[in-house]
């Protein structure tokens, strides 16, 4: 299966794409295997950086290669378990993503109990100890009842971790079953909070 969606991706000439997955606690990796040996097959097909080139059939005239892909992870926790965390960081990626969706004081009530806001700040911040260079990013849902210091506090320990970048997105309930949505946050809200995290964090 890596093979297959390495081909279908590099096939369809994209120059970024993002890997995710359901969790996999049934398997004793929990898919760190299959998310690395996707992104190792993406970058051999994909092979070189953009704006290099060769030589056409040796006739002397230059063709431009294709870009060598972008490729974005999109990983869960890995229940904490740091060396699969490390499978995945290593793996030859560019983007280690893995979601701390919200403060700590909601978390309990947002995720899944086998999460946790601190677990998530050790997968972010592991992935940067064993790859420097790799840019590690994450997501926070607004909405929820979160106060402006709850947020503030969180981009200040995502920074602690070396996170490089946050996105905000609005919080919509799925289903009835699920938390209501507290707060519609408006789209200058959403501009100011990403001049106060460039500025501050």
């Amino acid at each position: 299966e890596p093979n297959k969606v390495a081909e279908a991706v590099t096939s369809w000439g994209l120059d970024y794409v993002v890997l995710t997955s359901v969790d996999r606690d049934d398997l004793v990796d929990q898919g760190a295997g299959h998310f690395r040996k996707v992104v190792q097959r993406l970058k051999e097909l994909s092979g070189v950086g953009a704006g290099e080139t060769e030589n056409d059939n040796g006739n002397g005239e230059k063709k431009e290669k294709k870009k060598a892909i972008i490729v974005e992870a999109l990983t869960p926790d890995f229940c904490g378990e740091l060396d699969l965390v490390t499978q995945v960081a290593t793996s030859g990626l560019d983007v280690y993503a893995h979601n701390i969706e919200t403060v700590e004081r909601l978390t309990p009530r947002v995720r899944d109990r086998r999460a946790g806001y601190q677990q998530s700040l050790n997968v972010l911040g592991h992935v940067k100890q064993v790859n420097p260079n790799v840019l590690t990013k994450t997501s926070i849902m607004l909405g929820l009842g979160e106060t402006d210091e709850e947020i503030r506090t969180t981009m200040q320990e995502l920074r602690e971790n070396d996170v490089d970048v946050v996105t905000f997105g609005q919080y919509l309930q799925p289903s009835r079953r699920h938390l209501p949505v507290k707060e519609y946050v408006t789209p200058e809200k959403f501009e100011e909070w990403g001049v106060e995290a460039e500025e501050r964090f």
